[in-house]
């Protein structure tokens, strides 16, 4: 039976999942897999971490040369999270020859033409299906389920921090700061939540799976990106009675136009599969030209499921002597022939404020009109506090541009206070 020897790097929640699920199941792989994997060597400056763990002290590193300089290690897990060190360790392990499972997706979105072309100087091995979407495995599919087809769309809620927070102000009609507050609490959201609750987070998914599913770098500079700070109760309450929910999305089309990317909150009408995706669950809606659609579903972060992903990049380049590496050419920038699209299509959900009086709502109307945005629904809510009435409008798809164009000169109207929301809708 094939021995294979595996180094972890960090701990932390994800590899303590990772070597919990290793030393616990060692003897199933051995049996379903016929391969032996053994946990060789750790790198924890936290040494009481490791022992509380069941680490044996002697398998315990205090640096990254004594990783890669290991006979017995094979296969370096990177977990640390990071950029600096976490790069410098994973280029270290690859230029020994050894090969490199990783989480860690802000590193793998900005550095994987480094990692990859150092890692095809040694012929090892580059593993990343944890670094989307924690223990769904949406990397697997992409390169080993649905390469028979052309990906034209991907659409996922693929970070569970906003999905929490937006659910919670869903179900209860709380709060974004309220929410944000129980997410941290509750260890779903981070003490600095910037990362996610701007987008950055499922910003780096978007740039690894859009480069995936449509074959070439889609870098992560050409993602168009919003955050959910902004969102209140109020319009995520006029979506609910509208018939949506709304969901942070990561968003990626293919055409003969160009390739769009963008990560923006959006009213999801309630029917569609994303839709009924609540709390911290993670999910995929992907459309192929020969398979349809397909939606992959489950729990997008924590030890076990990311640790799952983890040890199913293990088990492959256990088991697999081929090296596999990208399918386009994986470099720091776009392809020169690659087009972007900016102003994309989309349905728009707007909220606006005005004085309630004759001719206002004439006034917006034409704007929209001379923008080619035409309305298929609208609320006039009850007069608030400051005299003010609140529009609550849906628009046909239309173009991003336009809406701008629109919202600006709506908010130069005399009568009008300003347009509070501008969302992107799904039907």
């Amino acid at each position: 039976m094939k021995k294979v020897g595996v180094a972890i790097l960090g701990l932390g929640v994800v590899g303590s999942g990772t070597y919990q699920i290793l030393t616990e199941h060692r003897e199933f792989y051995q049996k379903t897999q016929d391969v032996d994997i053994v946990v060789e060597s750790v790198l924890e400056l936290n040494r009481e971490r490791a022992l509380a763990l069941g680490v044996p002290e002697d398998k315990i590193a205090s640096n990254i040369a004594e990783i890669v300089s290991n006979p017995d290690v094979n296969i370096v897990v990177e977990v640390i999270g990071g950029i600096s060190a976490a790069r410098e360790f994973v280029l270290a392990a690859l230029n020994a020859g050894k090969t490199v499972v990783t989480s860690n997706k802000e590193l793998f979105c900005k550095y994987s033409h480094e990692l990859e072309r150092a890692a095809k100087r040694q012929n090892a091995g580059l593993y990343f299906e944890a670094s989307c979407v924690g223990g769904v495995p949406i990397i697997r599919t992409l390169l080993d389920g649905v390469q028979g087809n052309k990906i034209s769309s991907m659409m996922g809620i693929i970070n569970g921090t906003t999905n929490y927070i937006l659910t919670k102000m869903t179900n209860e009609g709380s709060s974004y700061e309220d929410c944000l507050k129980e997410a941290q609490r509750l260890g779903y959201a981070e003490a600095d939540p910037t990362a996610d609750v701007e987008g950055f987070d499922a910003a780096y998914k978007l740039s690894i799976l859009s480069s995936l599913a449509f074959h070439t770098k889609v870098p992560f500079s050409k993602i168009y990106r919003e955050g959910i700070t902004n969102i209140s109760k109020d319009d995520i309450a006029d979506g609910k009675s509208l018939g949506y929910v709304l969901k942070l999305l990561a968003i990626g089309k293919q055409s003969e136009a160009g390739i769009e990317v963008r990560v923006h909150p959006t009213f999801v009408r309630q029917g569609h599969p994303l839709a009924a995706v609540n709390d911290s669950f993670n999910a995929v809606y992907l459309t192929g030209d020969a398979v349809g659609d397909v939606m992959l579903y489950g729990r997008g972060a924590g030890a076990l499921p990311t640790g799952s992903a983890i040890v199913s990049d293990i088990i492959y380049a256990a088991t697999h002597s081929e090296n596999k590496y990208s399918t386009f050419k994986n470099t720091a920038g776009a392809d020169k022939d690659t087009k972007f699209i900016s102003d994309f299509k989309s349905a728009y959900y707007l909220r606006i404020m005005v004085e309630d009086r004759a001719g206002i709502l004439a006034k917006i109307a034409a704007i929209f009109g001379r923008n080619n945005v035409s309305i298929v629904e609208m609320i006039q809510k009850p007069i608030g506090v400051d005299g003010r009435v609140p529009l609550v409008l849906i628009t046909h798809e239309t173009r991003e541009l336009a809406v701008r164009n629109a919202v600006a000169k709506i908010n130069a109207l005399e009568g009008v206070g300003h347009v509070e929301t501008v969302l992107r809708v799904i039907s």
